[in-house]
């Protein structure tokens, strides 16, 4: 028997190829497509801001300028330019966009510098929308927030390490012949502020090295999704003039702990003026935030219930025995317990909440110093060993949770997700390494990573799959 074989042409294998790329669409895509009204999500505010210019039609509507950069975020694309190529080559995004041709990089530039206020009021409106889904999901975890502060890194010319380089080997030639001159710490300290092309990019000690970036604050729920994004540039500073600015230390970490500290009330202030409906009762931070006003804020003045943040290590001295209290909450002498402390009245600093000084019993004030007579003081010190105490001590020690139990380290765990929800802004979402050392535009690529984030949420609950929930990267495989 004589097998028949129909040769095939070249039409006839482009044919087939043309109606499998027609017809074999991404399934994300897809979905996209079917559960995710992009346009019903954009308050009217929005339109009226981007039509009003022209007063006409614009070649490129603002469903599709936003469609494209939340595209982008969702695939993790890098720049705008390899953007620009991926929608040339794909038909299948253009449709998705509704493009007929792409804009250039100077169009997607623009669209973010000029509507970065009218991208914020979106990611706004996307955080009330998206709350009855988080409490859906799961109220504990909802009801829970984190906070931590990050930067972005600029793409300015301190950032290269060929600049510190250049004024360490300066520093060698100039000090070759005096060994004793640190020459590594002597660059540091020239080193500036913030960055000459933009003065509100900062010099800043984060993830354990010196860089200059843009830096903001983020609330997170317990499920990891992002509640509020500020920046703390002039423009947050200048709204909150109750905000006390001090002269940058020589300790990169104080520096940090000052300004995340003083950040965390106006912050949480703004978040829930802009939200007023939406409430919490957990508040997780890390040490940083440890201090007697911290306490009494965010019980008393926030009305969270619980407050979980670990004590800060170096604001006690552990070569110190622990001080015991009597029944009126006076300290007691550690080497002699049936002996109370000596009140040194109280202590008014600057930045600080008030608290009460104790001295060491044996302590006098001769020629205007304090003096102990006792022969072996526990700090070894001619004052002898002083503390203080505050009328929020006890709001400290219990935050509406018993420190070291099972609940507070069960529920003290959830704080990493703040954690990883900055490191996936910056990473998948390539936010993390911007070539653009304009404020503006860093701004909205951090608002446009929230956006895409929040539209996830509401896409994950229209399927009815909570575990796409932070991410459609399982669908794109």
């Amino acid at each position: 028997m004589v097998k028949l074989f129909n040769q095939l042409s070249l039409s006839d294998t482009y044919q087939e190829c043309k109606d499998a790329y027609q017809n074999d669409k991404p399934k994300f895509l897809e979905l996209l497509t079917q559960h995710l009204d992009l346009s019903s999500l954009i308050p009217p505010s929005f339109h009226w801001s981007y039509y009003k210019v022209l007063g006409r039609d614009r070649k490129y509507s603002l469903l599709s300028m936003l469609a494209a950069l939340i595209f982008q975020k969702i695939l993790g694309i890098p720049t705008i330019s390899l953007l620009i190529v991926f929608l040339t080559l794909c038909r299948e995004a253009r449709e998705f966009c509704g493009l007929v041709d792409v804009p250039d990089n100077s169009q997607f530039t623009r669209f973010k510098q000029d509507y970065v206020s009218e991208l914020e009021n979106l990611f706004n409106h996307l955080v009330d929308i998206t709350e009855p889904i988080c409490q859906k999901i799961d109220p504990k975890l909802a009801s829970t927030i984190a906070f931590d502060t990050s930067g972005i890194e600029a793409y300015v010319t301190e950032n290269n390490p060929k600049y510190l380089n250049s004024i360490i080997r300066k520093l060698k030639h100039a000090y070759k012949d005096n060994k004793d001159i640190d020459v590594y710490k002597m660059a540091y300290g020239l080193m500036p502020s913030s960055a000459f092309a933009n003065n509100q990019v900062k010099q800043l000690f984060i993830n354990g090295y010196f860089c200059y970036v843009y830096k903001f604050a983020l609330i997170t729920n317990g499920l990891g999704i992002v509640r509020n994004i500020t920046f703390l540039d002039d423009d947050f500073k200048s709204k909150h003039p109750e905000i006390e600015l001090d002269k940058k230390s020589d300790s990169p970490d104080e520096d940090k702990s000052i300004s995340d500290s003083k950040a965390l009330k106006p912050v949480l202030t703004d978040y829930f003026n802009l939200h007023p409906d939406v409430q919490h009762h957990t508040f997780l931070g890390d040490s940083i935030f440890d201090s007697y006003a911290t306490y009494p804020m965010l019980l008393d003045e926030f009305k969270f219930q619980k407050v979980l943040i670990p004590l800060n290590t170096r604001n006690t001295n552990r070569d110190l025995p622990p001080l015991q209290y009597d029944e009126n909450g006076w300290p007691l002498c550690s080497k002699d317990p049936s002996r109370t402390m000596k009140p040194g009245g109280w202590t008014h600093e600057k930045g600080r909440s008030d608290r009460f000084k104790w001295l060491c019993p044996e302590t006098k004030y001769i020629n205007g110093k304090w003096i102990t007579s006792c022969q072996n003081p526990c700090n070894g010190k001619p004052c002898g060993r002083m503390t203080h105490t505050s009328p929020s001590q006890d709001q400290r020690m219990y935050p509406g949770v018993i420190r070291g139990s099972e609940e507070w380290v069960s529920e003290y765990k959830i704080r990493v997700v703040v954690e990883k929800n900055i490191q996936y802004f910056k990473e998948p979402m390539a936010c993390g390494n911007l070539k653009t050392r304009d404020n503006l535009t860093i701004k909205a690529d951090l608002l446009l990573a929230g956006i895409t984030q929040l539209t996830t949420v509401i896409l994950a609950d229209k399927i009815n799959q909570p575990k796409y929930l932070r991410s459609l990267k399982p669908l794109i495989a």
